[in-house]
């Protein structure tokens, strides 16, 4: 089999996706595929390519923006390429964050109380009555991910270059209040015969500061404890919590839902990401070692699992 892995991108996350492609690209080599690198630059110059390339399928590492809002998927679906992972509206579900942040809600999960920003709006009594009432707000981009451009505030300052740096970003920011406790993910993963599973939770825990960009892709940074340390009842829920989010948004294959665990273990969920990074310090890789499988067949799963799906728009 001939895998092409679709890696770069245009958006804030470029520099991930080209790591977590080139990782993906060994894995899968070192495994045996015949296998081909392509840094995509837009969905239209990869279909127009495409023949070309005379492989059976694509993997897609391609972290935010097109790459993973459903505009990359749809444009392979309206071609008939296989490719991993979810399809075009999950992945369209999950980038936009208050869009699954309410479809968790129907679903039973909770989530953190939230407002949006448009670019360039003031600060209003609901902005001040948030800081004043949580203490602390996490302000981040609508969509996207690798913490790119998301802030912790504590005043109206703050506030204010929080949304400065979001709105640099995109148009419309998330405002959300900063739940205490511990930054928990777990991946899910589809097997090949069709259960969806909750992988090992894993804690994360910076040595400084918050799980920032600096903190999530610095060798060092972070600890993060595979799996992680709660009781069984508390990592049944997780489990449950994890599966329930990737189900409720449709998505396939694999994912990695992140969440916020308070101290007395009420569980709130945060995102989920359908593409999420394989780089030498991503999260979905230790959690599949901490289950039994290794990276390239963890991949060669994820493959077979996606390519079988049935597609179309």
């Amino acid at each position: 089999m001939k895998i092409v892995v679709a890696c770069g991108g245009t958006s804030p996350e470029r520099e991930v996706s080209l790591n977590s492609g080139s990782a993906v690209f060994n894995a899968l080599k070192n495994a045996g595929f015949d296998v081909l690198i392509e840094d995509v630059t837009s969905p239209r110059s990869f279909v127009e390519k495409w023949d070309s390339l005379c492989a059976d399928g694509v993997f897609v590492a391609l972290h935010g923006g097109w790459g993973e809002d459903g505009r990359f998927q749809a444009c392979l679906e309206a071609f008939g390429i296989p490719y991993t992972g979810s399809g075009p509206e999950a992945c369209m579900l999950s980038m936009d964050k208050n869009v699954s942040k309410q479809i968790f809600i129907q679903n039973g999960i909770k989530v953190p109380p939230a407002v949006l920003k448009e670019r360039g709006s003031a600060i209003n009594p609901v902005d001040a009555d948030m800081l004043e009432r949580y203490g602390r707000l996490i302000v981040k981009p609508k969509g996207g991910g690798s913490t790119v451009g998301v802030s912790q505030v504590t005043t109206a300052n703050e506030l204010a270059e929080g949304l400065s740096a979001a709105w640099e970003l995109e148009e419309t920011a998330l405002v959300e209040q900063y739940i205490p406790g511990r930054e928990i993910t777990v991946p899910v993963w589809e097997n090949p015969d069709g259960k969806v599973i909750a992988l090992p939770a894993i804690d994360i825990r910076p040595k400084v500061g918050f799980y920032d960009y600096k903190n999530k892709y610095t060798s060092g940074c972070t600890e993060y404890i595979c799996p992680a340390p709660f009781s069984d009842e508390t990592a049944s829920r997780l489990s449950e919590a994890a599966v329930v989010a990737h189900r409720s948004l449709g998505c396939r294959a694999y994912s990695r839902v992140d969440f916020r665990v308070t101290d007395g273990d009420e569980i709130y969920a945060l995102e989920v990401n359908t593409a999420p990074g394989m780089t030498a310090t991503s999260l979905v890789p230790k959690s599949a070692k901490a289950y039994g499988m290794d990276f390239a067949d963890f991949l060669g799963s994820v493959i077979d699992v996606s390519f079988r799906i049935k597609r179309g728009l």
